[in-house]
């Protein structure tokens, strides 16, 4: 009886400790693999195993052809803002830079300016626009100035103070240090032109000097200073 139970109880250990795996029916024997498994859709791969990006790998006419279409698609974007661009200075507005001192304070030197040119091609100009206009006795170059009249206005000046129809012009926007105390008048205005005067009155060469403008000569209407940023307001 001894023996048969240390017989027994040995069986019973050899049966638990068992190290090797114990296969199934179902199977499959398990291989090593080292190389990485691909796909139907997998990148191509370098010499090294690195993944190659399809882009470095394409064709140089291909590349050549993305270039192409790239560069057409430049060329038509700069045209195409060309286009706008001489449309817009042309029949819409203008970009103007004041110089010198005629329309201070309400202008300063090196203002920068979007003009108006199509306002008055529906609508007159009207006393008190600040436009851009040729300069009457020379039309290659151009001025800023105030509308004080309209045809058929009478206009008068005495000892600097303007008078439109006997009625004196209400322009506290001319500070007493730009006042001018010059004499002129009274003359009315022909059909068909304007008399325009600089703020500055003073330091201003204006209809006082080379008369009254024709309504062909004035560009447009200043619409707007935008340069400098923080003084910039709608007129």
């Amino acid at each position: 009886m001894e023996d048969l139970g240390l017989q027994l109880h040995f069986d019973t250990i050899a049966h638990d400790f068992n190290p090797q795996p114990q296969p199934t029916a179902d199977a499959e024997p398990l291989a090593f693999n080292p190389q990485p498994q691909r796909t139907a859709d997998a990148e191509p791969l370098a010499p090294g195993g690195e993944v190659l990006d399809s882009r470095r790998v394409a064709s140089p006419s291909v590349r050549l052809a993305q270039v192409k279409e790239e560069l057409v698609a430049w060329i038509k974007t700069l045209l195409s803002a060309a286009v706008y661009a001489v449309l817009i200075v042309t029949f819409g507005f203008q970009v103007a830079r004041v110089e010198g001192q005629s329309m201070a304070p309400t202008l300063e030197d090196q203002d920068r300016l979007i003009v108006n040119k199509a306002v008055y091609r529906i609508s007159e100009p009207r006393r008190g626009d600040i436009v851009m206009l040729y300069y009457p006795l020379n039309p290659d170059k151009s001025f800023v100035k105030r509308v004080i009249a309209e045809e058929g206005d009478q206009v008068r000046i005495v000892d600097g103070r303007v008078y439109v129809n006997d009625i004196p012009v209400h322009d506290d926007y001319v500070p007493p240090q730009y006042r001018s105390h010059d004499e002129w008048g009274p003359q009315v205005i022909p059909e068909g032109y304007y008399f325009v005067m600089g703020d500055h009155r003073n330091n201003s060469s204006d209809s006082r000097t080379w008369g009254f403008v024709p309504k062909k000569y004035i560009i447009g209407k200043v619409q707007l200073r935008w340069w400098p940023v923080p003084t910039a307001r709608v007129f």
